[in-house]
């Protein structure tokens, strides 16, 4: 299961704003072009593991941020649905 971790966190770490929009449409949540450009910049580099609470939750404060608290809620429903796969 770790192989299948390090695929998602490389690929969260690696997304792009057009990425982003489309696993969010995949979804059916609403995040702008805009936000999700400010969220991808944000993400990249960054080495976040989503499955750890903490590190997810940290991430989604500084989303909350950047690009409000509604975009950050979605992210974390989208991040979520991730760690289920």
């Amino acid at each position: 299961m770790k192989i299948f971790e390090s695929i998602i966190n490389h690929k969260i770490n690696t997304i792009t704003a057009e990425e982003l929009v489309k696993y969010a449409n995949q979804f059916n949540i609403t995040v702008s072009q805009q936000q999700a450009k400010k969220i991808a910049e944000y993400l990249r580099g960054k080495n976040i593991n989503i499955f750890n609470d903490t590190e997810r939750s940290q991430l989604i404060k500084q989303i909350a941020k950047s690009a409000g608290p509604d975009t950050a809620r979605e992210v974390n429903k989208l991040l979520i649905q991730f760690t289920k796969q």
